[in-house]
């Protein structure tokens, strides 16, 4: 192990500590200590001889539908579900050169193998400027034949834990907390970033969906476009009205497919859930992003969104695969309007069944349901009954033998 160093630290709120600092070929690292952290200031220096960074890929325009397509070669050698002594997301070991230099709390640092970045369409913070940027809005829904730009933006890993196995799902209450305040601050900071369009932090969970580290983690992509089901959304409340997001959540409060409801979110199933299983987390008061959630909104947050994923476990005897997608307005457009929401999907359609897309959802993309969302949200606040009903029963043997 290195000598440590002492990084630049700044205080956010419920306590967190944020630390910055590099890796060796450059990437930024950040380090989110928990309130009340047993870690100290310092931090190990990472030593490592690193590779150069790879090249910027390139993305492709599909004329028939606009959407942006991204040509990533350097992704296909990513690491493939490693032994515990050689996870990549553990504090680096005098026998494991990880990526994380020292022991953490919560650690996010930029993706070595990004489908999107390094390079950017001018230059910001060392990075290289992308010879064939996106030009803009305007630029980037012009239709035409073999159009091609680089695909400038960030992708950043965070990691919840230092252990080696577990999913958001699995932290205490005050790790999901500083994890949430890590996602707020991360997206005010790549929304800064020339290019980027729009931020997006998820959670892929389980090898059915295609993980291929089981560490717990997820990540943040920041994209030089609109997503195209954020652009769908934005073309609905044109048609529409700019407080659409409100209606449906004032629509689906007074529907039998609530999960629960708090002071500031409510969980629910949507009225065209396609997946087996689909729950949407919104909130209360028109909010575009993690950035611009109040503290208490983040507060509560945290124990909901873990009895979410709780319950979703509670569902069948070994841990559900799913994908926590938390959809956020575009940087540049329809901050009035577009609704910062988690929408939480899984393939599990049964205990030993998994929803596959084939012929009429990819190629189509018309989709089939097979199970309806009413029926959905019963199991669900359902399970999460039983998994309360569990927990409380392991406090109170606790509690007996303590």
């Amino acid at each position: 192990m290195q000598e440590p160093q002492e990084l630049c630290t700044s205080e956010l709120s419920a306590g967190v500590i944020k630390r910055a600092t590099t890796l060796a070929d450059g990437r930024e690292l950040f380090y989110y200590d928990d309130p009340g952290t047993t870690l100290g200031a310092e931090r190990a220096v990472d030593a490592r001889t690193l590779d150069p960074r790879p090249d910027t890929a390139h993305m492709r325009l599909d004329v028939l539908t606009g959407d942006w397509i991204t040509v990533a070669a350097n992704r296909q050698n990513r690491v493939m579900m490693p032994s515990a002594d050689a996870d990549p997301l553990a504090p680096q070991t005098p026998t494991n050169p990880s990526e994380v230099p020292s022991l953490y709390d919560v650690a996010v640092f930029e993706n070595r193998s990004p489908a999107f970045g390094p390079a950017l369409p001018e230059g910001f913070g060392g990075v290289p400027v992308a010879a064939n940027p996106p030009r803009g809005l305007d630029d980037l829904a012009a239709l035409g034949l073999e159009r091609s730009r680089t695909s400038v933006g960030r992708c950043e890993v965070v990691c919840f834990s230092p252990d080696h196995s577990g999913s958001f799902g699995t932290q205490s209450v005050t790790r999901a907390r500083t994890v949430i305040e890590a996602w707020a601050d991360r997206t005010a900071a790549l929304s800064q970033i020339p290019g980027i369009e729009q931020v997006f932090p998820f959670e892929n969970r389980g090898e059915a969906i295609g993980v291929t580290l089981p560490h717990p983690h997820g990540q943040i992509y920041a994209y030089p476009y609109v997503t195209p089901r954020t652009a769908r959304a934005l073309e609905s409340i044109e048609r529409t009205a700019p407080d659409l997001y409100q209606r449906i959540l004032e629509s689906e409060q007074a529907s039998e497919r609530v999960v629960f409801r708090g002071e500031h979110w409510t969980a629910f199933v949507p009225f065209a859930a396609r997946w087996p299983l689909e729950v949407h987390l919104m909130p209360h008061r028109h909010v575009p992003d993690f950035a611009a959630t109040t503290v208490a909104e983040r507060d509560e947050l945290a124990p909901l969104y873990l009895k979410l994923l709780k319950g979703v476990d509670a569902l069948y005897e070994t841990p559900t695969p799913y994908i926590a997608a938390w959809h956020q307005a575009p940087v540049n457009v329809g901050r009035e309007t577009v609704r910062l929401h988690l929408q939480l999907t899984s393939p599990r359609r049964a205990a030993d069944k998994l929803k596959f897309l084939a012929g009429s959802e990819a190629a189509m993309w018309a989709w089939a349901a097979e199970v309806t969302p009413e029926q959905g949200a019963a199991r669900i606040r359902e399970a999460i009954e039983r998994a309360e009903n569990h927990s409380a029963k392991n406090d109170s043997a606790e509690e007996l033998t303590a």
